[in-house]
C-alpha cells in the first residue's frame, strides 16, 4: 500500500484504489497512518545504506526541484546511481541543503550536474557538466542574437562529439578516435573564445547572458566534455536526475502543495524506496 501512495501520493485516492482492487474499504485517514509508519521505518538503517551507497559509488547524478509545502516554497533535492536514489527535501536550495543530504561533501567520484554553482563548493568530486542543459542553453544564445555564428558552432562540436561517443561505445571502445576528440575540442573552445570576444562590450541584458555562457564553456570546457574523454564513465546529461524529481511535479501538479514538511519528507523517503525497488528488479 505504501508502494501506492509513493507512487500517487494523494490518501484518498489511494484508499479507493484499495476498495477497488481488493475489495477492502479503507478510510484516507487509515491510509495517512500506515504512510508515516511505513515512512518511519525507512528512517533509519534504510537511509543510513542509500547515503553510504552513494557516497562510494562512481558516478552520482545531483539535481534540485521546487516543492511547495505549507504554503511556502521548498526544494526536493536528488542523488541517484545506476542502483540507488535517494530524495529528500529542504527549506533550502544551496549548500546547505547539499550538505543535509551528505553524500556531495563525502564524494570523490564523477558527480554529473548542471551549472547551478553551489555543486561547485566541493573540489573532492570530478564535476561533469549536463551537455542538454548546455545545447538549450546555446539554442536560446542564437536566437537572441542570430548574427553570431558561435552558438551553432558549440552546438555541432557537441553533437559531433556525441555522436563519436555513441559510436564509439556500440563498437565496445572506451576512448574516441583521437583525431576526431581533437577536432572537436578544438572547435568547441573556438567557438567558446569567439563567443566571449564578440560579447566582451555588449552591456545589455542580451549581451550578458551569451557572454556568460561563452565565459563557462572557456573556463569549464573540461567539464563540459568530459563525455567525450571518458566515453564509457561519464555519460553527455544529466537526465537521469531529472527523470528522478519528475513524480515531484507530477504530484505537485495532480495533489497540490504538501500540508506539511513531516509529509513531504515522508513522500520523499517512500519515493526513494520505490525507485530502489525498481532499479533492483
Amino acid at each position: 500500500m505504501y508502494l501506492l501512495v509513493a507512487q500517487f501520493g494523494a490518501q484518498k485516492r489511494v484508499a479507493q484504489s484499495v476498495s477497488d482492487l481488493f475489495g477492502v474499504p479503507i478510510s484516507a485517514g487509515s491510509v495517512a497512518a500506515l504512510t508515516a509508519r511505513a515512512a518511519r521505518r525507512l528512517e533509519g538503517d534504510f537511509l543510513s545504506a542509500l547515503r553510504t551507497a552513494l557516497t562510494g559509488a562512481a558516478l552520482v547524478h545531483f539535481d534540485e526541484t521546487g516543492f511547495r509545502v505549507a504554503g511556502r516554497l521548498h526544494w526536493v533535492h536528488s542523488a541517484s546511481s545506476s542502483k540507488y536514489s535517494l530524495l529528500y527535501v529542504h527549506r533550502k536550495r544551496g549548500r546547505d541543503a547539499i550538505d543535509a543530504g551528505e553524500i556531495l561533501p563525502s564524494f570523490t567520484g564523477i558527480a554529473v550536474h548542471d551549472a547551478w554553482a553551489p555543486y561547485d563548493c566541493y573540489p573532492q568530486a570530478t564535476h561533469a557538466l549536463c551537455c542538454a542543459h548546455l545545447l538549450r542553453e546555446l539554442i536560446a544564445a542564437g536566437e537572441l542574437d542570430p548574427r553570431a555564428p558561435w552558438a551553432q558552432q558549440s552546438i555541432d562540436a557537441l553533437l559531433g562529439l556525441k555522436t563519436a561517443a555513441d559510436a564509439a561505445l556500440a563498437a565496445g571502445l572506451d576512448h574516441l578516435d583521437p583525431q576526431v576528440l581533437a577536432a572537436g575540442i578544438a572547435s568547441f573552445r573556438h567557438a567558446a573564445l569567439i563567443g566571449v570576444k564578440d560579447h566582451t562590450s555588449q552591456d545589455t541584458q542580451i549581451g550578458r547572458k551569451p557572454a556568460a555562457l561563452a565565459r563557462r564553456m572557456r573556463d569549464r570546457i573540461d567539464d563540459y566534455l568530459r563525455f567525450a574523454r571518458n566515453p564509457r564513465d561519464c555519460p553527455f546529461d544529466n537526465n537521469p536526475a531529472e527523470r528522478e524529481v519528475r513524480m515531484v511535479k507530477i504530484r505537485q501538479k495532480i495533489s497540490g502543495s504538501m500540508r506539511t514538511l513531516t509529509g513531504a519528507e515522508h513522500f520523499c523517503h517512500l519515493r526513494s524506496y520505490r525507485l530502489f525497488e525498481v532499479k533492483r528488479g
